[in-house]
């Protein structure tokens, strides 16, 4: 099984490699991000949610770093342990076991390289369960983590007072400017919660396997400015963080270690959804 998995990631890599030609993106600055992400205790990989070359990126760039463990924004850490090299060899099985369909986030085809180029990596999951978030959107983000798990990861302190009202804008014009103005500081909360289980997700699995751990995870959460490389780092101190931020048409906020660029997408204008009858 481990020789068959080892010949689909070279020939997902070689197919990766021709979708990135044929989408304008030079195969030699994938590999070039590789060389300037390798070695650090964690490297975490961005990306836009719906964009297919930012995918081909990520799983091209873990067939080369070969992380030992694998974090994910999109699986809880129930999913991520029933998964095992042969069900993620296949992407129908891989789909099919975390109820993809059933889960919010874009067509499994878009991940199912990446899932395909983890295949040997022990599998972490970091989102946060509906029931857990729920509570922690009653009681307070702090409450998700024991006390001295809060505390070891920042997550007890609010936030700087003109960081807050950076987030809190950030947060209007990412909801289309249509939020109620008291909603914007739990939003912001909730974003850090995320962070925080991201970081305790890469934490876990640098204890339990000695790293490299890569980290897949949209762009707001692979900030260093303020994602979960704060938050990891206020735990493990010396740990060694590099985050590739991927852009769409050079458009992309926040601080990242390295920055690749792709064409946008193609999709619906967002802001619909917040229009009457849209």
């Amino acid at each position: 099984m481990r020789k068959q998995i080892n010949f689909l990631k070279v020939m997902l890599s070689a197919a990766c490699l021709a979708a990135l030609s044929l989408s304008g993106v030079r195969a030699d600055e994938v590999s070039a991000a590789a060389r300037l992400l390798s070695g650090a205790d964690v490297v975490i990989l961005g990306e836009v949610h719906d964009n297919p070359v930012h995918h081909q990126r990520q799983a091209i760039l873990l067939a080369k770093l070969q992380p030992r463990a694998v974090v994910w924004e999109m699986i809880t850490a129930e999913q991520a342990a029933a998964l095992d090299p042969e069900t993620l060899a296949n992407a129908r099985l891989t789909a099919r076991q975390l109820d993809w369909q059933n889960s919010g986030w874009p067509d499994f085809s878009l991940y199912a390289p990446v899932f395909a180029a983890a295949a040997d990596a022990r599998q972490y999951g970091a989102q946060v369960p509906r029931a857990e978030a729920a509570e922690a959107w009653e009681r307070g983000v702090a409450a998700f983590f024991r006390a001295e798990d809060a505390a070891r990861f920042g997550l007890d302190q609010p936030l700087p007072e003109v960081e807050q009202a950076e987030r809190e804008a950030d947060q209007q014009t990412n909801h289309c400017n249509a939020m109620p103005v008291e909603m914007l500081p739990v939003l912001v909360d909730f974003q850090r919660l995320r962070d925080a289980a991201l970081a305790k997700a890469a934490d876990t699995a640098l204890a339990e396997t000695g790293g490299p751990v890569a980290v897949i995870t949209g762009n707001g959460h692979a900030r260093t400015d303020r994602g979960l490389a704060v938050y990891l780092a206020k735990a493990r101190p010396a740990v060694q963080i590099r985050s590739l931020g991927q852009s769409e048409g050079g458009q992309i906020s926040g601080t990242f270690d390295l920055l690749l660029d792709a064409g946008a997408a193609v999709r619906p204008d967002p802001c619909l959804a917040f229009q009457s009858g849209g």
